[in-house]
This record gives C-alpha cells, sequence and structure tokens, in this order.
C-alpha cells in the first residue's frame, strides 16, 4: 500500500482532481511493527564513500548514469506482486549490460532495510510500502532522501522533447514534495480508496448501493436475514478502516475537517463530523452487522471472507482486485463506491471518494548509484512499463496515459467510473504519508480498531485519538506539517 496528495504540501489543487477524474487504482498501505525513527539517527547524505562516480550524459542516457556501476532495487511484494518490475529491470539491464543489478522484493522493508539506513549503506531505489512501511514523514525531515527533481526534468523514455514531468497524471509531483519544490517521493501508482462489494451479490439483495446511512443500516439488515454480514475489513490492520472513514468524515462535515486533521490542530477529533461518522460506524458493530470474527483476521483473511459472500461491503484499495484475485469469483462483478453519508445536510455530494497516488518509490540520500535509481524509474515510467504494469496488477500508474488497447477489468472500470462520479469532490487526507505511526499504531489500532471490536465507545475512541493527536502536535522530535 502506499500513500498522499495533489497540492502536495497539503492542498487539494485542480490539476489534481482533474487527474483524479481520468485515473484508478492502487496502492497498498500497512502499519509499520515499530518507530522508524531510531533508523534516521543520523541525517542527511553526503557524496563520501563509495559512491558511482557519474557517467557520460547522453541522449539515451541523459541522468549521466555510469554504466559500469551496479544498481540495487528493493520492492515491496505486496498486492502487485514483483513481475512488473522485474520486467523494468530487464529493461535496465539491456541499457547498461556492463552493470549489475541486484533486485530484491520483501514484505519487510523496515525491518530489513532500517540496519542499512543507520549503517548509511542504503538500495539505490526503494518501493516503500506495506505493514512495514517506513515513515515518510520522518525520512524527509531528516533528510535522508534525494530530492528527484533531476529525474522530472530529464527527457521521457518514449519522447525526448517531453520531460518526465509532463508525461505523469496531474498532483503526482505536489505529492512527492513535503514543504517546498524538491520532490521526495515517485508514487507509481494511482489508489482508489473507498467501499468495495460484489454488484451481484448487491444484486441478489434488489438492492442499489446505499446513499444515506438509513439505507445503509437497511442494506446490512437484509443481507443478515440472508446470512451475510454487512461489512468485514482487515482487524488486525484497522487503519484500513480510514479507506471508507475518511472520506465519510470530509463528505458530512467539509475538506476542512480532514485539512484541520491533518494539520493535527487541537480539538480537529471533536467535530460533530467525527462524532457522527464515529457513532454511524460503531452503530454496524453494535447491530450485528460486522462478520464476527473480524477483529481477528488480517487483511487478506478478511478479504477472502467477503469475496466468498460472507460480508457485502469492505473499506479497501484499489490494489484489492489484484491481490484477492485468486478467490474473487469470475461472476463477483466487482465494484466501488464512494463512502455512504448521513443524510442530505451532508457538505458534500454522495460520490465523494477518496483517491490519491500509491506505492511510494523513493531513492535514499546514501545511495551509491541514485542516478542509477532515478534511471529505473525513468524506465518504469515510460508507456510500455506503464502498459505493462496496468495490465498485469489491474491498476493505473503515474504515467498519465499506458492504457490504450488494454481491456479494463471490472473493478478498474469501476473505478474510473467512480472517479467519474466524484468529479471535484476528491479528498486526499494526509495522515499516511505525513505520520505513519500516528496513522496507523495509534488512529488505527488503538482507536478505531479497539471501537470497532466494542472495546471502546465511539466518544472514548474520540477522546483517545485526539490525545494520540496532541502528543504527535507537541513531539519536536518529528517534523509537522500543514495544508498551505
Amino acid at each position: 500500500m502506499g500513500s498522499t496528495s495533489a497540492e502536495h504540501r497539503g492542498t487539494e489543487g485542480v490539476g489534481r482532481r482533474d487527474l483524479i477524474k481520468r485515473s484508478a487504482a492502487l496502492g497498498l498501505i500497512s502499519v509499520p511493527t515499530m518507530s522508524f525513527l531510531s533508523a534516521c539517527a543520523s541525517s542527511g547524505g553526503d557524496d563520501s564513500g563509495d559512491k558511482a562516480k557519474a557517467g557520460k550524459k547522453t541522449a539515451k542516457n541523459p541522468l549521466a548514469v555510469n554504466d559500469t556501476a551496479g544498481m540495487e532495487f528493493v520492492l515491496f511484494d505486496g498486492g502487485f506482486g514483483k513481475e512488473y518490475a522485474e520486467d523494468a529491470v530487464k529493461i535496465y539491464e539491456k541499457n547498461f549490460p556492463k552493470a549489475s543489478v541486484k533486485f530484491s522484493a520483501t514484505q519487510k522493508i523496515q525491518s530489513t532495510l532500517q540496519p542499512r539506513f543507520n549503517q548509511g549503506t542504503p538500495p539505490d531505489l526503494i518501493d516503500n510500502s506495506g505493514a512495514e512501511q517506513m515513515d515518510m514523514g520522518v525520512l524527509v525531515g531528516k533528510n535522508q532522501l534525494t530530492d528527484l527533481t533531476p529525474l522530472l526534468d530529464a527527457p521521457s523514455y518514449d519522447d525526448p522533447a517531453k520531460k518526465v514531468r509532463d508525461t505523469l497524471r496531474p498532483g503526482i509531483v505536489e505529492m512527492g514534495q513535503f514543504d517546498g519544490d524538491k520532490v521526495w517521493i515517485l508514487y507509481y501508482a494511482y489508489t482508489v480508496y473507498g467501499v468495495w462489494y460484489s454488484q451481484k451479490a448487491l444484486d441478489s439483495l434488489d438492492e442499489q448501493y446505499p446513499e444515506t446511512w438509513d439505507q445503509m443500516l437497511a442494506v446490512c439488515a437484509k443481507a443478515k436475514k440472508k446470512g451475510m454480514a454487512g461489512w468485514t475489513y482487515a482487524g488486525k490492520y484497522p487503519y484500513y478502516i480510514p479507506f471508507s472513514l475518511y472520506p465519510m468524515i470530509g463528505k458530512v462535515g467539509g475538506r476542512e475537517v480532514l485539512d484541520a486533521i491533518d494539520n493535527l490542530e487541537p480539538n480537529a477529533w471533536k467535530h460533530p463530523a467525527v462524532k457522527a461518522c464515529f457513532e454511524a460506524y460503531y452503530e454496524l458493530y453494535k447491530k450485528g452487522y460486522v462478520l464476527k470474527g473480524t477483529p481477528g483476521l488480517d487483511h487478506i483473511q478478511s478479504q477472502t471472507a467477503w469475496a466468498e459472500g460472507k460480508a457485502l461491503f469492505i473499506p479497501n484499495g484499489s490494489w484489492v482486485e489484484n491481490e484477492s484475485a485468486n478467490v474473487i469469483p469470475e461472476d463477483f462483478d466487482l465494484a466501488v463506491s464512494g463512502p455512504t453519508g448521513l443524510d442530505s445536510s451532508d457538505k458534500l455530494p454522495f460520490g465523494t471518494i477518496w483517491a490519491s497516488g500509491g506505492e511510494p518509490f523513493i531513492v535514499p540520500a546514501k545511495a551509491k548509484n541514485a542516478a542509477g535509481g532515478m534511471e529505473q524509474l525513468r524506465i518504469m515510467l515510460s508507456e510500455a512499463s506503464s502498459k505493462n504494469f496496468t495490465s498485469k496488477v489491474k491498476s493505473l500508474t503515474a504515467y498519465d496515459g499506458g492504457t490504450d488497447g488494454i481491456p479494463l477489468t471490472p473493478g478498474l472500470k469501476s473505478g474510473v467510473a467512480a472517479l467519474d462520479k466524484a468529479g471535484e469532490n476528491v479528498v486526499n487526507p494526509r495522515l499516511q504519508d505525513w505520520y505513519v505511526q500516528l496513522q496507523k499504531e495509534k488512529i488505527g489500532v488503538s482507536g478505531l480498531g479497539e471501537m470497532m471490536a466494542g472495546r471502546l465507545t465511539p466518544a472514548e475512541a474520540i477522546k483517545k485519538i485526539q490525545g494520540f493527536a496532541d502528543e504527535a502536535a507537541k513531539d519536536d522530535s518529528i517534523k509537522h506539517y500543514k495544508h498551505q
């Protein structure tokens, strides 16, 4: 998973919304099992050590990659698999036959790479995603990353007349910025977050996707009578719940509520819209509409139960189509919707959705071959590599195009339709990339997870989460970010 925004530095820019209208799909998110702060004890990169010397800059080698220098690429082995990256690596090897390339994939990004950051020997390119995603805000704040502006200003792989930045979907560049013009992250995929379901299952209930919460409860009641739970979610990783809860809060209370939460403002979590949405979700638990045993399920187990028809709805990202491909029936008719709202008093219309770049790729500041890492990304941002990714993993990339001739799968088609319906009403909460530990371990596991398991009331959860946010706001050891 992964995570972000259109006018990064936080705002929802028009460019990003235009992009979102035309895009769909992907990311993978998760929870760091330990704080990454210790990994950044020493800040900043330097040019000392055995960094590769620059190569000869040519039309085919605009980043001046040393054609004999080794290049190491570590990928998160998640919902998108690794084949798309392996294919791109083969192109790099073909272009630089004298270079040795070390490619590996792991689900344990943080525990695998934290010691190497401490030792000053990180890989040249990292897909920083998954349950052990390294805290992006900490990495940026501690000067651990390479500015990717040279990549963005380089000629694109397919058309030398265009810069790489000119081939990207609107908002992708801004999402990689934190405070200023430097770009620290390249989000390779594009994710639609929301409520995922089987249209076939909904049709069997003779129901439409519910637009108000009263309708949601009625649909869940009807499903329960037929032996199907209304909802399930990744109980062991309850930070999946915000994929539908956060945009619901934005729909009910307006974007400014989500911005205040991102900005760690005092009492932001005590807004009436937050209270109303927490109470709505808690009602699912109280009425027995959540699949029994859900708090003990991980993301794969919950997705499998949902695909098997044991639950109607699941909050997730568009990677779910590929990640669950082996368990989703052929006639499932996968679909996604923006969150159900409360009622006609909501500030934003039905169809409001959360969508953003996903799968964050980074080049460490102390990488031995940073130019090689960026060149690998330049290859991945070609039309051919983008098409390869989309056809293999059912998701779009940051490359603005690459879908011609590719049949859209049900989930991808539904994601595009959801973005079209949303129009300008796309929200992009930043907690998951600004404050990873706060979002996942504290708000997700200790707050929402406890509430949905019935161990906290909504009021207690809000009080606890506001406390976590206040602690983060006062913590001078972490860099703070705000919507501009």
